[in-house]
């Protein structure tokens, strides 16, 4: 049985490196050349979030270091902010993983807001605090919101198309360790 545990994981972790790099590069696609009006969810950092809190070992903090700090680059984001912000969010929602196995989705939506809300103001403070160029407060309130919305949708599809759940209580890993 443990046997079957090490692959299981390390397909799951290549799974999620998979669906990281497709939304980067369907993010990156120019499918309008007029601006936008509005600021489309960031469907990256609802799926990191979605991954963390449902099956933490196949986010593995490594993993999402290296995801976080190509987007900054990809996107021209000050290299490492927005990533180190969203990897200290990730890995204390990461902590409160094994509290959350039994709580209903709200409760779980709720963590994933209050991660959302603070990724995204803590970024903005840090930009303010270093003078760098940052887009409208608008937008980086409707990107906000519209992540939070859009974390059920990716809920959804991560389910039905990859199986994820959540851990049961009796679960172990490899080792044949709790987890």
């Amino acid at each position: 049985m443990a046997e079957r545990s090490v692959p299981s994981t390390w397909i799951g972790r290549g799974s999620f490196a998979a669906l990281c790099l497709a939304i980067i590069f369907a993010m990156l696609l120019p499918l309008d050349m007029q601006p936008n009006r509005w600021a489309a969810p960031d469907v990256l950092l609802a799926t990191i979030l979605a991954w963390v809190i449902r099956r933490p070992e196949y986010a593995s903090a490594v993993l999402l270091a290296v995801i976080l700090l190509l987007t900054d680059l990809l996107f021209q984001r000050p290299p490492g902010l927005y990533a180190a912000v969203a990897l200290v969010v990730t890995e204390m929602i990461r902590k409160r993983g094994g509290r959350m196995r039994q709580m209903p989705f709200l409760v779980e939506w709720g963590t994933a807001a209050l991660g959302i809300v603070a990724i995204t103001l803590i970024n903005r403070m840090a930009l303010v605090v270093f003078m760098t160029p940052q887009p409208p407060l608008g937008m980086s309130l409707i990107q906000m919101a519209m992540t939070i919305l859009v974390y059920p949708v990716v809920i959804g599809v991560a389910v039905s198309l990859f199986g994820l759940r959540r851990r049961s209580p009796g679960e172990t890993n490899a080792a044949g360790q709790r987890l």
